[in-house]
């Protein structure tokens, strides 16, 4: 399933610098496996199975292009343009997204091809010809005689194709390729150049989850091309120098000639101009194998922010994809020349030393994603923060789900505030206080002014009516409108947020405000059944009531149900304690979480309830604080079972190993953060609580020469209760530890054993 090539960091260290317009900071992992190439231990294909929605392809960390095959068109399963399941490819594109639940880009497909079609070609394959990791891709086709190779650098994709000898050389080139079509993502117009007889170039808007998506394209050939057929429109034209429609593919044949036909593609979102700038920029040679190797040796450098000991491969394996998975977003979203276009439209131009992204999976990542790399790379951590506040002032308000230059206000509430609570209490680098409280209260408003600047289909969800009825002091009603308890919920702790944001900031009035705000969740607890309800505009509880019902986005609870909205508050555990009368009550309730029956009823119930353990799902983001709810409520022994549980049996090394939509990096991201034994359980509260650490020594880097080093005492399968846990020799009574007490370093030393400590 998977190929690696063992390059060693020693022969890796010999290789050429990171490519032009790499991002990240100035911080440095310290060297401390001089001898081992982890990327040996990614498995590319980890995800792209069951409904985790990863992609194989040729990326390189944070990159602008992320070359893979499409093979999956329509329908949910095709949010990446893979799914492991599927033996047909219909070409290699140069955008993905990676484990969302909706699908977009899929841009500037490329499908080489022999033989005479009789219509559009598209390449079978078998598993046993397929390979990949990280940043290169290979595969060989049963239908075709042709093996495809593909690697990249930050903005440019570099493909190879070697065909059998005597084979007509040929290559379909489509930009009216779409992902999802049947979920309303089409082509706006296309348009392709023939420069001269090697060289393509041209653009392409389409319209889907990004309402206005523009792609620019310069595409260089090692070798002579003639255009032996057009498409415009599904009209077959002969060959010219311009093709303009909304739907524009070429075939093109390069002879029988010796050797592969390379391919260069440079892309970029501001003009044609751009993407020929950062191809040259980026790509100035056809050496193929000496971009795979500088894209594996970025890799290397990447995965070097973290260091594991354990005698499983197995584990180190899933460990190291995961951080691989964390890496591929937010993804840099500007030119080598610095130009990048705004969440206004308009063309910026970034100061020197600062980085455009795009696709920031806010509602998933600020529970820990963002949170890890707040610890791996503060100062890029700090970028990103920074970043949100920039589309805040060109846009007029925080992003929620940016992507392409597009608000798309995907999922719920404001949750950007929570990423610069964190980085605020966690003192990062830069992060202006003033500017994040500025921003953070727009989102909590119900600014109607602000809100018209987003001339999006889907602008109105950026800031919904939901916070009409919070500014009002009111509980969200449920006969009003939808999504009541899950919108009530989570702005109670970005509220609480807001509050930290207003500390930073010294506006004890505005403290206050807000945190009362944080005890919103309050209003939709129902004592009686010990659930977070609708309750309707006249204060009765909306009828009738099943815990267990779930109707995806069309009822009081999105993508889940009761069971599993009830549980967030992850920013007061003591007053949701109270609301329970005793710890006992509230822990017997969290007990029946995870022992109740698994069914979900509902004819609607969401696909996004998977990895069940009773009601509890850890296939979605909302359920992923809840184990540490035992710690905070005085049975850690609890939380480490359950993480325990999870860690083994929800990530495995199998295309299925992920056991729900990936996230852009949330999913991966918590296994990390777990498996090297804490979690954070509150973004914007800038602590850790010990869990259940899977590996017996760990090494973390840190700003200023400094290291965490993790030391783990009888550790084993069968010794996963933690026994007793210090930090640099004082012991965590508590479990816990700060974010302060992590960059200082030292040494976290943590006993295992068969009982749990009472």
């Amino acid at each position: 399933m998977k190929v690696n090539v063992i390059l060693g960091y020693l022969s890796l260290w010999g290789l050429a610098t990171l490519m032009v317009g790499c991002s990240g900071s100035d911080k440095k992992a310290n060297p401390v496996t001089p001898t081992e190439d982890l990327t040996a231990f990614v498995d590319p294909f980890i995800g792209t199975g069951f409904h985790g929605h990863t992609y194989p392809g040729a990326v390189v960390p944070y990159g602008m292009v992320q070359l893979s095959p499409d093979t999956h068109l329509m329908g949910w399963e095709a949010s990446s343009g893979y799914h492991y399941a599927d033996s047909l490819i219909y070409g290699f594109s140069h955008t993905h997204l990676s484990g969302t639940g909706i699908g977009d880009l899929g841009d500037v497909l490329v499908l080489p091809f022999t033989g005479e079609p009789s219509e559009k070609p598209v390449a079978a394959f078998s598993k046993a010809q397929e390979s990949a990791e990280p940043g290169y891709y290979k595969v060989a086709f049963d239908n075709y005689k042709v093996t495809s190779e593909l690697t990249a650098t930050t903005r440019v994709g570099m493909h190879k194709y070697t065909y059998a000898t005597g084979e007509k050389q040929q290559l379909l080139f489509d930009l009216g390729h779409i992902l999802q079509a049947n979920w309303g993502h089409s082509n706006v117009s296309n348009t392709m150049e023939v420069v001269n007889d090697s060289t393509l170039k041209g653009t392409k808007v389409s319209q889907g989850w990004a309402y206005d998506h523009p792609v620019h394209f310069y595409a260089k050939f090692s070798k002579p091309f003639s255009i032996t057929q057009a498409m415009v429109d599904s009209v077959s034209v002969g060959a010219k120098s311009l093709y303009e429609g909304k739907n524009v593919d070429a075939y093109l044949d390069f002879g029988t000639s010796e050797g592969p036909v390379l391919l260069k593609v440079g892309i970029s979102m501001v003009d044609v101009a751009g993407a020929q700038k950062n191809l040259e920029a980026e790509l100035d040679h056809w050496d193929f194998d000496r971009v795979r190797q500088e894209a594996g040796k970025q890799w290397n450098d990447a995965l070097q922010e973290v260091y594991v000991e354990t005698d499983d491969s197995d584990i180190k394996t899933i460990f190291y994809t995961a951080l691989y998975h964390t890496k591929l977003a937010p993804m840099i979203y500007q030119d080598v020349d610095r130009r990048y276009r705004g969440m206004d439209k308009q063309i910026h131009t970034s100061p020197v030393g600062q980085m455009n992204y795009t696709v920031y999976s806010l509602w998933d990542t600020f529970r820990a994603q963002h949170p890890l790399m707040t610890i791996l790379d503060e100062d890029l951590a700090a970028d990103w923060a920074n970043n949100l506040l920039l589309k805040y002032e060109q846009g007029g308000i925080l992003p929620k789900w940016p992507l392409a230059s597009n608000y798309t206000g995907t999922m719920v509430g404001y949750p950007a505030v929570a990423n610069l609570a964190d980085a605020l209490t966690k003192n990062l680098p830069g992060v202006d206080p003033q500017r994040a409280l500025k921003a953070a209260l727009v989102s909590a408003s119900y600014d109607t002014t602000a809100l018209a600047k987003i001339k999006e289909p889907r602008g109105e969800r950026v800031m919904t009516k939901h916070n009409w009825y919070i500014n009002k002091g009111e509980h969200i009603p449920s006969d009003k409108i939808g999504n009541s308890v899950t919108y009530g919920l989570e702005n109670a702790y970005y509220d609480w947020c807001i509050a930290q944001i207003a500390k930073a900031n010294g506006d004890d009035a505005l403290v206050e405000r807000f945190l009362e705000r944080g005890l919103n969740y309050q209003k939709y607890f129902d004592a009686s059944t010990g659930f977070m309800r609708g309750k309707n505009a006249d204060g009765s509880w909306r009828t009738p009531f099943d815990p267990n019902y779930s109707d995806h986005e069309h009822s009081d609870y999105v993508e889940g149900n009761a069971w599993q909205w009830s549980w967030f508050v992850p920013h007061d555990t003591p007053g949701y304690v109270k609301l329970f009368g005793s710890e006992e009550a509230f822990t017997t309730k969290l007990d029946s979480l995870f022992t109740t029956s698994s069914e979900i009823t509902g004819d609607g119930a969401s696909a996004d309830i998977t990895g069940l353990i009773g009601q509890y799902a850890h296939g979605n983001e909302p359920s992923h604080h809840i184990a540490y709810f035992y710690t905070e409520a005085g049975q850690p022994w609890k939380t480490q079972e359950k993480v325990d549980y999870i860690l083994r049996e929800f990530y495995t090394t199998e295309p299925g190993g992920i056991i729900g939509n990936e996230d852009c990096g949330q999913m991966s991201a918590w296994y990390v953060m777990n498996a090297m034994g804490f979690y954070q359980m509150a973004p914007g509260r800038p602590e850790y609580l010990v869990g259940r650490p899977l590996f017996d020594k760990v090494t973390l880097p840190l700003a200023g020469d400094k290291q965490l080093k993790i030391e783990v005492k009888n550790n084993s399968a069968q010794n996963k209760y933690v026994q007793k846990a210090s930090l640099n020799g004082v012991e965590l009574t508590n479990l816990t530890f700060t974010h302060e007490q992590l960059k200082a370093g030292g040494l976290l030393s943590i006993e295992m054993g068969q009982n749990p400590v009472k």
